[in-house]
């Protein structure tokens, strides 16, 4: 019997607090969502008329986004890990008694007073609880070189032994093509004749559109770009991969990282001969490849958005994996050799390189395959931002774009200077007349989240290739794949006696890429412990268990940090729970649960949806997996119900402890009892950030400057307690002046009263926190709590309205007739990149005047800046 996804009644499951009875009413993925008041619906028939309506139709989703809604408009979360960066901002010189860090001359004097350093011992426990090790924190101040080509001062300056890139050719080891499977030749034939007429142009496979029938993979080759030109390059990233610095500069690097693969390779003495690395991975040329892959949104199977209605068409439509290399740990196991396939994962770290706008692939769906600079200057700086937030992502490598004159160009839809989205109406518009004050406030305040708009005209874009960088790309969507093949063969009826299940290539593929993920991402749970015994029910669950954690610490980390991926469908959910696919992105300006840059986001998609949809997403892996556990005696019902229970109190205690963090409330402590109040403090501000449109990311820092200068640490040493006049200057120091006050709405008397209240209510329980921790030390040493918020709560965050400047000085100088005369300005990406490397940090004078501000009130309407398509 075919294993149907099975229906699952909503749960309450209980938030971390230990004692706490409170609890978030779960809201599953669409065949189980629930809509509140003032949430918009797929299906507009019941949302009344008027305004209400309108709000409704304003944010309509396409044809294929048209599913039950998960988010409440309420902004409270279900499901909702947070993973932060142990970063303490540079200071002005500190007292005695302190220490601090050392700072540049042109460090801003920032309103923190200066705070004693946590021991080390707490600096390694309060990664660990955040879920990041040490490892993945490296904070690198390394400066890129202001120009065409960027240059950096790294560890990996030793000179190369051989001409460039031979040190990266010689660590290529392709697992992917190793252990999975191509396309089978015949039906490779079948769909080129059918669909293309030719073959493309290695003689292996199409270059063009047409349907992929089976098989883990296609080979197809880059198109490289003309004129490529090195915009850009991470120089942690360089290293980190072992390329010296002089590579990095030098044709080949540019050539490879612009597509143009086989010729990067033109110097080496030995390539006519062929190097062959361990398993053949190539022979004379690199193979590079593009993955198929199946699309499902909000936990809803889709093939509509296939060319074929089939599923068959689905995949990378323009990023191709040029490599797989392994790189020697420096704490390897000594008895094994690094740079062979054995020495993975205890003697190297393996790395996939993906070009994104590399030119069409079979599942382009039409499109030309290219990226253009302003979507890349988005990409790689994004990728590195989400880097040193300390939320797992993908990494960009290098930026590359086709430079003029005689370089690739792409036409794309954009938004014209007059592109606005439409006026909003007053509190005395008449349609309001029905509603009281607060459903006013609240239907406006989702009509502005969701006021966007198509573009208005086509524009001719520089094209650009962002090589992004990863342990691997195993997205859910891979698994959903083949575990709808495997389910389509199970419920075909011919009439004849049917091959066992376990027996078919199909449930092969499946259980293949099933492998192939464990080997990649969770080695040491899944895959070590249960291959040699081919055990694939257990390493199905192992591989559950660490995507689950994963998925739901990302997630919590990007309510943390004010992120809205856009388009987190379960294709674009890694299953070792890293962000990628930087498209329809957005940092938060104004505070909305539903806020979203990309007009098709919906509200399923929105900024407090994000829990539920990687949920959804989960619950897709959750069914691609129970083929296998069928297959091997499993039961799947108790399986299905055991682990997505499980899931919902981790995704929800995931949100929490973000939460907690920016309130600066020790999660340990509020499980002796104090959670429920934790949880009353979101509950009592949120409404307040969404009617008087708070910045998420100046709210928190501006609270983090009050937890500082009145810190339950120093009065507890000074043997006081704060009174009334102390809670009236902490309002006056979090409201801040001109454009740091976090609210870009003026405050009412009510607002004013409301917020006054709740920041007596949240300093006490502060306090009330640090004292029980301070308790239960058995050393008696713990960190201040401000310090947990300056880790929680970043002061640059990658708005949009920074970008829209970055991207458009680099590819201004277009002219009728002469399009790209003017040479591209690229200082404004390479100061975002120096501001995105040290996000926790105060930053210069000039970099707090500019960026440490509430997003202009022009930006928050402007087609392609408020919202994009």
């Amino acid at each position: 019997m075919p294993i149907r996804p099975k229906k699952v009644k909503k749960t309450k499951a209980k938030i971390s607090g230990g004692s706490s009875s409170k609890s978030f009413l779960l809201r599953l993925p669409s065949f189980l969502g629930s809509l509140s008041l003032y949430s918009v619906r797929s299906d507009t028939s019941n949302c009344g008329g008027g305004l209400v309506g309108a709000a409704a139709a304003a944010s309509n989703c396409t044809t294929q986004h048209k599913l039950h809604h998960g988010v409440n408009n309420s902004g409270r979360w279900s499901i909702p890990g947070s993973a932060t960066a142990f970063v303490t901002p540079a200071q002005s010189a500190a007292p005695e008694g302190t220490t601090s860090s050392p700072i540049r001359a042109d460090t801003h004097s920032s309103p923190l007073l200066p705070m004693k350093r946590p021991p080390a011992a707490f600096t390694s426990s309060i990664k660990r609880s955040f879920g990041l090790g040490t490892a993945g924190l490296n904070m690198s101040s390394s400066s890129a070189t202001k120009g065409t080509e960027s240059s950096s001062t790294n560890n990996n300056n030793k000179p190369t032994t051989g001409p460039p890139l031979s040190k990266f050719r010689s660590s290529l080891s392709h697992s992917w093509l190793q252990q999975l499977s191509p396309e089978d030749p015949l039906n490779a034939e079948k769909s080129i004749s059918a669909h293309v007429g030719s073959r493309g142009r290695d003689g292996r496979a199409a270059s063009a559109q047409r349907p992929v029938f089976n098989g883990h993979y296609v080979l197809v080759r880059p198109t490289p770009l003309k004129n490529p030109k090195l915009v850009v390059h991470s120089p942690e990233l360089t290293a980190e991969l072992g390329f010296a610095e002089g590579e990095v500069r030098s044709g080949p690097f540019v050539r490879y990282f612009s597509g143009d693969v086989d010729g990067a390779f033109a110097d080496i003495d030995d390539r006519a001969q062929g190097v062959a690395s361990e398993g053949g991975a190539y022979e004379g040329t690199v193979e590079t490849w593009a993955t198929p892959y199946a699309l499902s949104i909000m936990g809803k199977r889709y093939t509509n958005n296939c060319p074929y209605g089939t599923g068959d068409g689905y995949g990378d439509g323009r990023a191709i994996s040029v490599g797989e290399i392994l790189v020697p740990r420096e704490d390897g196991d000594a008895t094994t050799t690094a740079g062979t396939a054995s020495s993975y994962p205890h003697a190297a770290s393996r790395y996939e390189l993906q070009l994104k706008g590399a030119g069409q692939t079979p599942f382009c769906r039409g499109a030309d395959g290219r990226a253009v600079l302003r979507s890349s200057i988005r990409e790689f700086l994004a990728s590195e931002a989400m880097h040193h937030l300390g939320v797992s992502t993908t990494r960009a490598l290098s930026l590359v774009v086709s430079d003029s004159p005689g370089g690739d160009t792409s036409n794309r839809p954009w938004y014209s200077d007059n592109s606005k989205s439409r006026e909003l109406p007053g509190m005395d518009d008449p349609r309001l007349a029905r509603y009281d004050e607060r459903q006013k406030r609240e239907i406006l305040s989702q009509l502005a989240a969701q006021s966007k708009s198509d573009p208005d005209m086509m524009v001719e874009e520089r094209c650009a290739i962002t090589t992004r960088v990863a342990p691997s790309f195993v997205r859910i969507g891979h698994l959903d794949l083949f575990a709808r093949r495997v389910e389509m063969l199970a419920m075909k009826d011919d009439g004849g006696e049917k091959e066992p299940i376990k027996e078919t290539s199909r449930y092969q593929e499946l259980e293949d890429m099933m492998w192939h993920a464990a080997y990649r991402e969770f080695y040491e749970t899944a895959y070590a412990p249960y291959f040699d015994k081919k055990d694939s029910k257990a390493a199905s669950l192992a591989v559950l268990d660490g995507a689950m954690n994963n998925i739901a610490r990302m997630v919590g980390g990007w309510i943390r940090v004010g992120f809205v991926q856009g388009n987190f469908n379960a294709d674009n959910c890694l299953v070792g729970g890293r962000t990628m696919d930087y498209g329809p992105f957005g940092f938060l300006d104004v505070y909305h649960p539903l806020m979203a840059k990309w007009t098709g986001s919906g509200d399923h998609f929105g900024f407090m949806n994000q829990p539920q949809a990687g949920y959804a997403n989960f619950a897709v892996l959750v069914e691609s997996l129970l083929p296998i556990i069928d297959a091997n005696d499993g039961d799947v019902d108790e399986v299905r119900d055991e682990v997505l229970k499980k899931a919902q109190t981790v995704f929800s205690e995931a949100v929490d402890v973000a939460m907690r963090s920016k309130m600066g409330l020790d999660s340990d402590a509020l499980s002796e009892g104090l959670g429920e109040q934790a949880d009353e403090l979101w509950s009592e501000i949120e409404p307040l950030l969404k009617h008087a449109r708070g910045d998420w990311t100046m709210f928190w820092r501006q609270l983090t400057y009050v937890a500082a200068k009145y810190s339950p640490v120093k009065k507890l040493e000074d043997g006081g307690v704060y009174t009334a006049s102390d809670y009236d200057a902490m309002m006056t120091m979090l409201l801040g002046e001109g454009s740091t006050n976090p609210f870009y709405d003026a405050l009412t008397d009510e607002n004013r009263s409301t917020l006054r209240t709740w920041i007596e209510n949240w300093h006490k329980l502060l306090t009330e926190c640090y004292n029980h921790s301070l308790d239960q030390s058995k050393d008696g040493v713990i960190a201040a709590p401000e310090e947990t918020m300056r880790l929680a709560n970043p002061k640059y965050t990658l708005r949009e309205w920074m970008l829209v400047d970055a991207y458009t000085k680099a590819d201004a100088g277009k002219s009728p007739g002469n399009p790209f005369s003017v040479a591209g300005d690229y200082t404004g990406v390479h100061e975002l990149f120096e501001l995105c490397k040290d996000p926790y940090g105060e930053g210069s004078a000039e970099l707090h005047k500019k960026y440490y501000r509430r997003a202009p009130d022009e930006s928050l309407r402007a087609g392609g800046t408020a919202f994009m398509s």
